[in-house]
C-alpha cells in the first residue's frame, strides 16, 4: 500500500504539474508564435524625455517603416483598440473592438473558419466589414451559424460580417479569446475612433532563435522614425511573448518538481513499511530459513531469497500505484484538471519502487542470512 499510494502521488502529482504547464505554454501560443508587443509609453511631462519624444501614440507611418526595413518579421499589424456597445438582432454587447490589419491574423493566430479576412482594399476603401469570435457572434445573434453576411451596429454604422474565426479558448488572464470584434485598421480609425493614432503594434518574428535581435532592430527602427535621439529613452516598450512563456514554463516546472518531492515522502515511507515487514517476516520464518540451510541452502540463497521477496513487492506495489495513477488522471481529466503523463517518469518510478524494495530489503535478508542454522532449527 505504501508504495502503491507512493509511486501513484509521484506520478499523478508530475501529470497535474505538466498538463497544467502544457495548458500555460498552449494559451500564450494561442495568442500567437514568437510575437513581439510594441507599446506606447507615454513619458512623463517633466522628464528629460518629454522634450524629445512624441505625446502621441504610433503613426501609420511608423508601421510602415517597420514594416519596409525590419529583417525578421513574419507579420506585422497595427492595432486599434476601445470598448464599445455593439448592437446585434438577439442583443447587445459591450466588448473591445480591434482595428487591425489582414497581417493580424498570421501574427496572433486569428484564423478564419467560416467566410473570410478582410483583405488590403478593404483597408484602403474603409469598408464597413467586421470578423466575429464565436462567442461574440452567440450572443448577438442567438446562434454562431446565423451571423455570415448579417450586420451588426457599432456607433452610427453598419458593419456587415464577412467571417467568422476558428475558436481559441481561454487566454492566458482567463478572458475569452473567442469574443472579439476585429475591424480594417483604417475603417476603426476613421469612422470608429476618429483618431490618427495607433495603439500598439503586433509583430510576428520568423524564428524564436531570432527574437533578442528583432528586438534590438525593432527599437532602432522606430526610434528613427519617430526622431528620438540617442540616448534618450525610447516613448514605447517591446514585449517579449517568448520571456512570457520561458517564465510560465520555470515557474511550472519548479512547483512540479516541488509537488513530486512531496509525493516521493510516500515512498520512503512505503519502504520503511517493507523493511518492516520483511523483519517480521524473517522472525516468523526462522524455523524454515533453519531447515534450507540444513539441507545445504548457502548465505546467498536465503538472502537472493528475502531481497527477491521486498523487490516482487515494490514492483507490484509500483505497477498497481501506474495503474491507480492512469485511472485517477482520467478522473482528474474528466473533471475539468489538465493532466499529461510522461512515460519517462512513469518508468522512473517503476525502477525507483524496485530501487527501494532492494535498499529496504537488503536488511532484513541479511539479517535471515546470518542466522545460524543450529539456532534457527531451536527457534519456536
Amino acid at each position: 500500500m505504501g508504495i502503491i499510494i507512493g509511486v501513484g502521488s509521484v506520478i499523478i502529482m508530475v501529470a497535474m504539474g505538466e498538463g497544467s504547464q502544457k495548458l500555460i505554454e498552449d494559451r500564450i501560443n494561442s495568442m500567437g508564435a514568437n510575437v513581439l508587443m510594441i507599446q506606447y509609453r507615454r513619458p512623463n511631462a517633466r522628464s528629460v524625455e518629454a522634450s524629445y519624444t512624441r505625446r502621441t501614440g504610433f503613426s501609420i507611418e511608423d508601421v510602415q517603416s517597420l514594416r519596409e526595413e525590419t529583417s525578421f518579421a513574419l507579420a506585422i499589424s497595427g492595432v486599434v483598440q476601445n470598448n464599445q456597445d455593439v448592437f446585434g438582432p438577439e442583443g447587445t454587447v459591450r466588448i473591445r473592438v480591434h482595428g487591425v490589419e489582414p497581417e493580424f491574423s498570421m501574427a496572433r493566430n486569428y484564423f478564419v473558419d467560416d467566410g473570410y479576412f478582410f483583405e488590403h482594399d478593404d483597408l484602403i476603401n474603409r469598408n464597413t466589414v467586421a470578423v466575429l469570435g464565436r462567442t461574440t457572434a452567440a450572443n448577438l445573434f442567438g446562434n454562431e451559424d446565423y451571423a455570415l453576411q448579417e450586420q451588426i451596429r457599432i456607433g452610427n454604422n453598419y458593419y456587415t460580417i464577412i467571417g467568422l474565426l476558428e475558436r481559441k479558448g481561454a487566454a492566458l488572464d482567463g478572458s475569452d479569446q473567442d469574443d472579439i470584434v476585429l475591424l480594417p485598421l483604417d475603417t476603426a480609425m476613421t469612422r470608429l475612433h476618429r483618431t490618427q493614432e495607433i495603439t500598439h503594434i503586433i509583430m510576428s518574428v520568423r524564428n524564436r532563435d531570432f527574437m533578442d535581435a528583432a528586438i534590438l532592430e525593432t527599437d532602432l527602427i522606430l526610434r528613427d522614425s519617430r526622431g528620438i535621439p540617442d540616448r534618450i529613452r525610447s516613448d514605447f516598450s517591446i514585449q517579449n511573448q517568448v520571456e512570457m512563456i520561458d517564465i510560465a514554463t520555470d515557474t511550472s516546472r519548479t512547483l512540479t518538481t516541488l509537488l513530486a518531492a512531496i509525493a516521493g515522502v510516500s515512498l520512503f515511507v512505503g519502504g520503511i513499511g517493507i523493511m518492516n515487514i520483511m523483519l517480521v517476516s524473517v522472525t516468523e520464518r526462522t524455523r524454515e530459513i533453519g531447515i534450507r540451510m540444513a539441507v545445504g541452502g548457502r548465505k546467498r540463497d536465503i538472502l537472493f531469497q528475502f531481497l527477491s521477496e521486498a523487490m516482487i513487492l515494490s514492483l507490484l506495489g509500483g505497477l498497481m500505484g501506474i495503474m491507480l495513477a492512469f485511472f485517477a488522471c482520467h478522473f482528474l481529466e474528466l473533471a475539468g484538471v489538465p493532466t499529461l503523463i510522461n512515460p519517462l517518469i512513469v518508468a522512473i518510478s517503476s525502477l525507483f519502487a524496485a530501487f527501494v524494495g532492494i535498499i529496504f530489503g537488503y536488511y532484513p535478508a541479511r539479517k535471515a542470512a546470518r542466522l545460524y542454522p543450529i539456532d534457527a532449527l531451536r527457534y519456536e
